[in-house]
């Protein structure tokens, strides 16, 4: 098997990690029904995968830094597995929880696990696109696995998704045993070490961009399917179809946005999108019951939003560009409390003020992200746009 496949077969394994995650915004008024919890609650448990991802998986890969990869990449998996089994038998939210947590710890790693495969096996000049189509495996779990879980859920019940899940990721330990080479560890960097870029005005701003960016679009995100649902007016039987749209926009925003990033610079693409994604959300509170209306700002909404990834992984790649690996996997954490304060908020809002209030908070939320990154900017204006494309990819 060629290397190029081998990378594949990683970006498989980084989407049903994605899956994982992002399902439950997907089936969130399943889970709360069959749970009996409110909406707030069940959004909560994207809240706690988020937390657990960001906080340990810096200290386990730290502590694992040394296993061969291989090796590391079928535990992890193993522990990945152990949790989507715990979800799919065990009864009630306290157990749901605690496979969640297993579920993120094991995640975390093979995601960070499979980046370094796939740069390790991936021929000379090569690596960033081999780290980006397996970057690319994880965001597409938005386009096709959110859906693909509501449609499941809908015909064998929101458990099944990961059963499902969890049998995938048995066939994906097997085929990673048979077709991986053994990958040395690299030398580890220590975590104060990591830490201390934080202390850096410029990191600790790029990070604000990414944290304020998609903890804004998180909080809408999270609560999406019952938002349309009750707010928007859309019906259940078409909810599917909307969430695998939203998807697809996605994908193209973050091509667009590697495109943009080459052609007009970070200032302009990161600026421009954030701007299209404050105005869509505010959109999506003022226009309900319009089919229609709705299907087309959400795809300006998610194509807006997912144009900014590339390139801000771009512009933070270049702040420190002797760590830019390890800048990438501190902004990769950030990512995940993004969501998970983004989850979280929108909780307190759905509980404490409305469903429909997200759409606003969320706006704020990437308001300040652009104000940020022009205060960072005003320090730094000659930001240049060299060749994006290997990271959008």
């Amino acid at each position: 098997m060629s290397n190029t496949w081998k990378i594949y077969i990683l970006a498989i394994i980084s989407f049903l990690v994605g899956t994982s995650e992002y399902i439950i915004s997907g089936i969130l008024d399943n889970i709360a029904h069959t749970l009996g919890i409110t909406i707030a609650a069940a959004g909560q448990l994207i809240t706690i995968f988020s937390l657990v991802y960001a906080i340990f998986t810096p200290i386990l890969m730290a502590l694992t830094a040394s296993i061969d990869r291989r090796k590391l990449m079928i535990y992890s998996l193993g522990l990945f597995v152990l949790g989507n089994i715990l979800a799919f038998a065990l009864p009630g939210y306290g157990w749901f929880i605690a496979a969640r947590v297993i579920m993120a710890l094991g995640a975390g790693m093979v995601v960070v696990t499979a980046l370094t495969i796939a740069a390790k096996i991936a021929p000379e000049g090569k690596q960033g696109s081999a780290i980006a189509t397996v970057v690319m495996g994880f965001t597409a779990s938005l386009i096709i696995g959110v859906p693909l879980g509501r449609m499941t859920a809908e015909a064998l019940g929101w458990k099944s998704v990961f059963g499902g899940i969890a049998l995938l990721g048995l066939i994906a330990m097997i085929i990673i045993f048979l077709t991986l080479p053994h990958t040395e560890g690299d030398k580890p960097v220590p975590l104060l070490q990591q830490l201390s870029l934080l202390r850096k005005r410029k990191v600790a701003m790029g990070l604000s961009v990414t944290f304020f960016w998609l903890g804004g679009y998180a909080i809408a995100y999270t609560y999406l399917s019952p938002y349309l649902l009750n707010i928007s007016g859309i019906s259940g039987n078409l909810l599917s179809g909307v969430l695998l749209i939203f998807g697809i926009a996605s994908l193209v925003g973050s091509k667009f946005g590697g495109y943009s990033t080459d052609r007009w610079g970070v200032p302009f693409t990161l600026v421009s999108g954030m701007t299209l994604h404050i105005i869509t959300l505010i959109l999506l509170s003022l226009v309900t019951h319009s089919y229609i209306g709705v299907l087309i700002i959400l795809i300006l909404w998610s194509f807006a939003a997912w144009s900014t990834g590339p390139t801000q992984q771009y512009h933070l790649a270049t702040l420190e560009p002797e760590l830019s690996g390890v800048l990438l996997g501190i902004n990769q954490s950030m990512m995940q409390l993004a969501m998970a304060a983004g989850a979280g908020v929108g909780g307190i809002f759905v509980e404490n003020v409305s469903l429909a209030s997200i759409t606003w908070i969320g706006a704020l939320g990437v308001a300040i992200a652009v104000v940020v990154f022009l205060l960072t900017s005003h320090s730094d204006t000659k930001l240049k746009a060299p060749n994006v494309k290997e990271v959008s990819q």
